[in-house]
C-alpha cells in the first residue's frame, strides 16, 4: 500500500478536516496536496455501471427500435455491430487499461495483472472481430459499399491499432526473448497508443450512432431535426460513451493511481521468466 508520502488514499483525520474547512471559510484556496482525494474502488465500481448501461443501452436501442438481433446477414445482424464493438472496443478495453489502478495490483508480483489485461483485451478483439463480421457480412449481403464514411475509418483504425498493440505488447512484456532495453523503450509507446486508441473508439462510437440517425430519421414524418425518441436516446447513449471514456482517459492520467513500481516489474518480469 502506498505510505502517506506517496499520497494515502486513506481517509482524513479530524484535524485536517477541520483545516480545510477552516480555508474554505476565509476563501483561501487549496493547494495539490490538500484537494479531496477520490477513492479508486468506488470511482471503479461506478465506472463499471456506466459500462453496464452503455452495453445495455446499445442493445436496447438494437431490440426496442432497430428490430432485434440475428445472424443472417440481414439488418438485424447489422444490430450485433454495436453491441460487440461498445462491449469490446470500449467497455472491456476500457476495463483492462485501469487494470494496473487496482490498489491490489501495487504488491507483490505484476505477472498475474499482466495475464488479466492481456486476457482481458483479447476477449475485446474476440469482439471486436465478430462485430467487424457482422457489418462486413451485412454490407456484402445488401449491395452496401463498405468503408466509405468518416465512421469507417475511425473505426478501422482503431481495431488496427489495437491488433497491433495487443501483439506488441503481448510479445514485448510476457514473452521472454525481448530484451529489457526494448522493452523499456517500447513502455511508454505502448501508455500512449492505449490512450489513443480508446480516444479513437469514443470518436469513432460517436459518428457511428450519428450515422445511424441520419440514415433511419431522414423522412418528412420523424426527421433527425425533430428529435424523435429514438434520437433523444440514441444521442443520450453516445453522450455516455463519451463521458465512459473520458473517465477512464481521467483515470489514467492520475499519478497517485499509478503503481507505485510502475518501472521496475514491467521489463524484468516475462511469462516465461525462467526461460531466459
Amino acid at each position: 500500500m502506498m505510505s502517506h508520502a506517496q499520497g494515502s488514499i486513506a481517509p482524513w483525520n479530524y484535524f485536517s478536516r477541520h483545516s480545510l474547512r477552516g480555508r474554505r471559510k476565509r476563501g483561501v484556496p487549496f493547494t495539490s496536496s490538500e484537494m479531496p482525494r477520490i477513492r479508486f474502488l468506488p470511482f471503479s465500481a461506478l465506472l463499471g455501471l456506466l459500462g453496464i448501461l452503455c452495453v445495455g443501452l446499445t442493445g436496447f436501442w438494437g431490440r426496442h427500435w432497430l428490430g432485434g438481433f440475428a445472424w443472417d446477414g440481414s439488418s438485424e445482424m447489422f444490430n450485433w455491430h454495436p453491441v460487440l464493438m461498445v462491449t469490446g472496443m470500449l467497455v472491456l478495453y476500457g476495463s483492462a487499461a485501469l487494470v494496473y489502478r487496482v490498489p491490489l495490483s501495487w504488491e507483490g508480483s505484476k505477472l498475474p495483472w499482466k495475464l488479466l489485461h492481456a486476457a482481458l483485451t483479447l476477449a475485446a478483439f474476440i469482439l471486436v472481430v465478430l462485430g467487424l463480421v457482422a457489418v462486413f457480412e451485412f454490407h456484402n449481403q445488401n449491395k452496401i459499399p463498405n468503408m466509405y464514411s468518416l465512421h469507417s475509418w475511425l473505426g478501422l483504425t482503431a481495431v488496427l491499432l489495437f491488433s497491433c498493440q495487443w501483439f506488441m505488447g503481448f510479445a514485448s512484456f510476457l514473452l521472454p526473448w525481448a530484451p529489457i532495453w526494448l522493452r523499456a523503450l517500447y513502455k511508454p509507446i505502448h501508455v500512449f497508443f492505449g490512450s489513443a486508441i480508446l480516444s479513437l473508439v469514443m470518436a469513432a462510437c460517436v459518428s457511428g450512432i450519428n450515422e445511424k440517425l441520419f440514415f433511419r430519421l431522414k423522412n418528412s414524418t420523424t426527421p433527425y431535426s425533430k428529435l424523435p425518441a429514438e434520437a433523444y436516446f440514441a444521442n443520450i447513449l453516445g453522450m455516455l460513451i463519451l463521458i465512459y471514456g473520458l473517465l477512464v482517459l481521467w483515470a489514467l492520467s492520475k499519478s497517485s493511481w499509478k503503481r507505485p513500481d510502475a518501472n521496475s516489474q514491467d521489463i524484468e518480469e516475462p511469462l516465461l521468466q525462467e526461460a531466459r
